[in-house]
């Protein structure tokens, strides 16, 4: 490694070499990964390294075949913005891909990583959720909106989770899990753009909507985190997918099953009953935030199962 000055260091040529022959240790690897993301010049070495070497041709056809394989959208993400090297997996101890110069706009970049809450249909769902509780509130007159909105917002974030990561739900999945920028990093800054856009919206929509018993607008919030550390935490074991509909369904069974037993009243008043008895009070919060800090540790322990592709 060369240094400019105190701070900043650059790829010599045998770094650069070593790293193409698959021979730098692991951590040398990932920091080099790191470094190239952000400075062209090093990118370039490394790939003209690793062009030199006998995988280095084959490579490039197998990435170009990826590419042309895309759909266009994916494709002008992937070439944009997708995080380097491409192909294979690095951190599997294989020999690496070439490293594209890191050209792209640091807006593309973050599009790219941002998943659903920027793009596809599930900004527009969770505007349907908003608006539909709106509409049943003083639209319809039901007075148990909030209560309806209370019990299938903790789902909203955890469905956009599962629909932003994985290999069902990405098309450069396999190509970025193999990235110093991929694996639990990306699900998690995937995760955290989903609850910034999902959080303040419903909250602020339960907000406008008349109590009628139901517990605060903003009492969700440590529910649905937990649920999303969860899910992300469970991932590891068994695929986004199968996390989501496993987390999400028992919180429906909290919530729901209770609620045809409850005695008397109307439907959405036996609702608001089982949310208050799940999210009211000093020990059902804490509970919640118990459940997500012990999801945090076990996503935490979990994360090398996010340097591999997961089901």
């Amino acid at each position: 490694m060369t240094k400019g000055n105190a701070n900043i260091w650059h790829v010599g040529d045998d770094l650069a070499a070593r790293y193409a022959q698959g021979v730098l240790p692991e951590p040398d690897a990932w920091s080099l990964e790191r470094h190239v993301e952000s400075c062209t010049a090093c990118a370039s070495r490394v790939s003209a390294s690793v062009r030199g070497t006998a995988a280095g041709a084959v490579l490039t056809q197998v990435r170009d075949a990826v590419l042309a394989a895309l759909p266009e959208t994916s494709r002008a993400f992937a070439e944009a913005g997708a995080p380097r090297p491409a192909l294979p997996s690095a951190r599997a101890g294989a020999p690496r891909g070439p490293l594209a110069p890191p050209t792209a706009s640091r807006s593309a970049r973050l599009l790219w990583a941002a998943g659903p809450a920027v793009r596809g249909a599930w900004l527009p769902a969770v505007l349907v959720v908003a608006a539909g509780a709106l509409a049943l509130s003083y639209g319809a007159g039901l007075p148990g909106a909030r209560a309806l909105l209370l019990a299938l917002a903790p789902l909203v974030p955890l469905s956009g989770v599962a629909l932003s990561y994985g290999p069902h739900s990405d098309p450069l999945y396999e190509v970025a899990a193999a990235t110093p920028g991929g694996g639990l990093r990306l699900a998690l800054t995937r995760t955290a753009a989903v609850l910034a856009v999902s959080l303040p919206l419903l909250t602020f929509t339960g907000l406008l909507l008349p109590a009628s018993g139901a517990p605060a607008a903003a009492a969700w919030l440590l529910p649905g985190l937990a649920l999303v550390l969860g899910s992300l935490a469970l991932a590891s074991f068994t695929g986004c997918r199968a996390a989501a509909l496993l987390t999400g369904g028992g919180w429906l069974c909290a919530v729901l099953a209770p609620v045809p037993a409850a005695p008397g009243g109307a439907f959405t008043a036996r609702l608001a009953e089982q949310l208050s008895r799940c999210l009211d009070g000093v020990g059902a919060q804490g509970a919640w935030a118990g459940a997500a800090v012990l999801s945090a540790a076990l996503l935490a322990a979990r994360r090398p199962a996010y340097d591999r592709p997961l089901r």
